[in-house]
């Protein structure tokens, strides 16, 4: 039997994936540049060549978050067959699956730093601005798109924040209701 390669992540990946454990184990306002080079196995120069400042990570951290959710959405397109309101389907389906986990935890730790600063949310205006851009301009029934897109955010919001009173099911049921709402519309 052969040994696989192994594949060595880059250093800034390394950076990026240490820094992502740290906000989920204490948060972003705890994190320190010493422990993610710690945690990445290397030197602070090495940190600071990726990374010039904490700033600099945390928008290193939301860049890869949304290209991680892009990247989501166009694994997600690849499997979909045609179906009405597409694009707002693959917005509110991809925020519905990677918004658990480490990832809702690094976002959390990610809008709490920005609450310092919040020029570091930037990318995500643009993101979000980008993704209702596009929602609006392909949708067969823009008020459901719209509507289901404001129903999905509004749900992150309330998780992001811990205040969502949902159970698993019910969380179930929206996902569903959402379906329903994008493939039947509400239009005509």
């Amino acid at each position: 039997m052969t040994a696989k390669p192994r594949i060595r992540a880059s250093s800034r990946e390394r950076i990026l994936d240490a820094a992502a454990e740290l906000v989920t184990e204490v948060g972003s306002g705890h994190l320190t540049l010493d422990a993610v080079a710690e945690r990445a196995g290397l030197s602070k120069g090495g940190l600071l060549y990726n990374f010039p400042s904490k700033d600099a990570l945390l928008q290193g951290m939301l860049e890869r978050l949304i290209a991680e959710v892009t990247a989501h959405r166009a694994s997600l397109r690849a499997e979909q067959q045609v179906r009405r309101n597409l694009e707002a389907w693959l917005s509110v389906t991809a925020s519905l699956q990677t918004r658990c986990g480490e990832m809702k935890a690094v976002a959390n730790g990610l809008l709490a730093a920005s609450a310092e600063n919040p020029r570091l949310l930037e990318p995500a205006r643009d993101a979000i601005k980008n993704d209702w851009e596009r929602l609006k301009a392909t949708s067969d029934d823009r008020p459901a798109a719209m509507l289901a897109w404001l129903a999905v955010e509004g749900l992150s919001s309330l998780e992001m924040h811990d205040l969502s009173p949902l159970t698993d099911q019910d969380r179930k049921e929206i996902a569903d209701a959402i379906d329903k709402l994008l493939e039947k519309g509400i239009s005509r």
